[in-house]
């Protein structure tokens, strides 16, 4: 039987407070967005008619008359389509803007003239209208979801809890944008380095015609031939098909320096950089403005309130909203991530009185989690503040617990989504299905008390998966460095780090149980975790979570290569080290009598692997 609801206070619940029931509730669904405007469906035919259209629309050649240099303008409307693709998923009102700004550069172009001819520009015409379709209808929903809440919530308004109003939103997303936007304009200012170094000393160079004598490849690369004033030139082409053999073209000479007038300079590496940086840039310019003018919007003026019911997701945090009158939790409504909202002033004095009775209860949660599983998040009486819709924010005021002796204020920090069908039970279905758990008293039958340490370590896929990510990591190496100073050793500085921790654990991690806790040993060093500490002890995605009372949990990730593991009909070298550690710690009759010497603690090799892959670095550059 389940538990009844975690139940609200009164004077938590302001005057005349109108519960969300379900007969309001199932109209307020009626009203979502249709499954066919769902951006899953817009958006990849969207990407595939002008993946197409892109493939199949005509190059000029490059020539002396109209060189291939950087087209800004090019690049401006490949980020305005890009983000436009981001947008239809995430903002539906800049994805119009944005639709409507490519559709007038395929005007511009002669795209609705060539649609009556191309297949594929007729497909990206009906894409689009399509995606903009989609689009209108999931803005009308939105406005339709919210007349019914507010019908539902009636004539009561009131203003948000006052740690609500301290609530801010967008910073981080600010943040990043700012920086990113700085790479972006470091890789235009690059570019224009690269134009301005061209045009400067061309001008003073001596300019010749030639004749092309052949074309090879080397390495991969294109290369022509050009002989002109008695000397053979050979020059890189992106584009061998504008320079046939016999062919006349146009170069310019300086001493040593020559280069085609047609294909003058090779800025691809930093154009793609400003590109990259300006697309994640404007995607997170816009997610933050949007997140702090909608939490600036729920602060300026009172908000309908309604009375429901919520519950925290199990699996990904997620917080699910359901009616008044639903007190089974069957049928979620809507759903969004939150943060906690704290008062900015909080007086000493109180905190300190209040420790007390917070170690009690943390103790009882922690007692309560030895004993077994995790128990689920219960289901909760809350007021929710702000008209509920999709792509609307909220806040609600709850309980955590049945132990809790203060309540707590959310707010949302991603867009409100309506709950489709079953939708929390196909996620419970599925982490079941994954995470199949055997009882306790089985997996304890199969352990026999060991006076020595245990220890559980990298088996073969673990390092067979740690050697496949060292070959990545020595190939990504030679590939950013062979070629001398450029932009990719942007992505190598932000993607090694992850690498090297990534390799040292799936290599030689290692888990020791003795007397006292475990010892955890990972890519940089070696934790202790004494038994008292440890609330779980789970297996998640590929790695190992061993959760802590007090601090965050301590995480090994690879440790193997699950999905890989079950398709081979074995179960997860993850999954069982996690359960038998789970044993340990529910069963204290299991667990090691005595402290594990130095030698069987482990090593991390995360800094030995640094030095290698330094060393690795110098060998490159010295050797190409």
């Amino acid at each position: 039987m389940s538990r009844p609801p975690v139940p609200l206070p009164a004077e938590h619940i302001p005057p005349g407070t109108a519960e969300w029931r379900n007969l309001d509730a199932e109209r307020w669904l009626d009203a979502a967005p249709a499954r066919w405007a769902h951006p899953l469906w817009t958006l990849p035919a969207l990407v595939a008619s002008l993946v197409w259209d892109i493939a199949e629309a005509p190059v000029a050649p490059c020539t002396s008359a109209a060189p291939c240099g950087t087209d800004w303008l090019g690049l401006g409307m490949a980020v305005v389509l890009l983000l436009t693709l981001y947008w239809v998923w995430r903002q539906p009102r800049l994805a119009l803007a944005g639709l409507a700004a490519a559709l007038t550069g395929f005007a511009v172009e002669g795209g609705f003239t060539a649609a009556l001819g191309e297949p594929s520009a007729l497909a990206f015409l009906m894409a689009a209208a399509f995606t903009t379709a989609g689009l209108i209808h999931r803005l009308a929903a939105a406005g339709r979801q919210r007349a019914r809440a507010l019908e539902a919530a009636g004539p009561v308004a009131q203003p948000l809890p006052a740690a609500a109003r301290t609530f801010r939103r967008g910073r981080l997303s600010l943040v990043l944008a700012a920086l990113l936007l700085g790479v972006a304009g470091f890789g235009c200012w690059q570019v224009r380095q690269v134009v301005d170094a061209y045009e400067e000393r061309a001008a003073g160079a001596t300019h010749l015609s030639g004749r092309v004598t052949a074309l090879e490849q080397d390495d991969d690369i294109d290369i022509v031939e050009v002989e002109a004033d008695g000397r053979t030139h050979r020059f890189e082409t992106a584009y061998p098909e504008d320079f046939p053999v016999g062919s006349r073209v146009d170069i310019v000479v300086d001493g040593d320096w020559a280069a085609l007038v047609a294909e003058p300079y090779d800025a691809i590496g930093w154009e793609l950089l400003a590109v990259a940086g300006s697309v994640a840039g404007l995607a997170f310019l816009a997610n933050g403005v949007d997140g702090r003018r909608r939490s600036q919007r729920l602060r300026r003026e009172p908000l309908p309130v309604l009375h429901v019911l919520v519950r925290e997701g199990q699996d990904d945090g997620r917080t699910w909203v359901f009616a008044a009158d639903d007190p089974e939790g069957l049928r979620p409504l809507l759903h969004f991530h939150s943060l906690y909202a704290f008062e900015e002033e909080e007086g000493e004095e109180e905190e300190d009185e209040d420790d007390g009775d917070a170690a009690v209860v943390e103790l009882d949660k922690i007692t309560k989690i030895l004993r077994g599983e995790d128990p689920p998040p219960p289901l909760r009486e809350a007021v929710l503040y702000g008209a509920p819709y999709a792509g609307a924010e909220v806040a609600f005021v709850a309980f955590d617990d049945e132990d809790d002796v203060e309540v707590s204020v959310q707010c949302s920090v991603t867009a409100v989504k309506p709950a489709g069908p079953r939708l929390m039970e196909r996620g419970q279905r599925r982490r079941e299905r994954e995470n199949p758990q055997r009882p306790r008293d089985e997996i304890a039958a199969g352990m026999t008390p060991s006076a020595g340490p245990r220890t559980w370590t990298a088996h073969g896929l673990s390092r067979a998966v740690g050697l496949g990510l060292l070959l990545v990591q020595g190939g990504g190496i030679w590939a950013a460095l062979g070629g001398g100073p450029s932009w990719h050793w942007l992505w190598l500085a932000v993607s090694l780090p992850w690498l090297v921790t990534a390799v040292a654990t799936a290599l030689t991690w290692r888990i020791t149980a003795d007397r006292d806790g475990l010892w955890v040993t990972g890519a940089w060093r070696v934790r202790r975790v004494p038994w008292n500490v440890i609330t779980s002890v789970r297996p998640s995605d590929d790695g190992i979570r061993v959760g802590r009372a007090k601090d965050s949990s301590v995480e090994l990730s690879p440790t193997g290569w699950a999905w890989l593991e079950r398709r081979l009909g074995r179960e997860p070298h993850a999954v069982r080290t996690a359960e038998e550690l789970r044993a340990l710690l529910l069963r204290p009759e299991l667990r090691p009598l005595e402290e594990a010497p130095v030698g069987r603690q482990g090593m991390p090799v995360g800094p030995p692997l640094v030095a290698l892959s330094a060393l690795w670095g110098v060998a490159v550059l010295l050797l190409l």
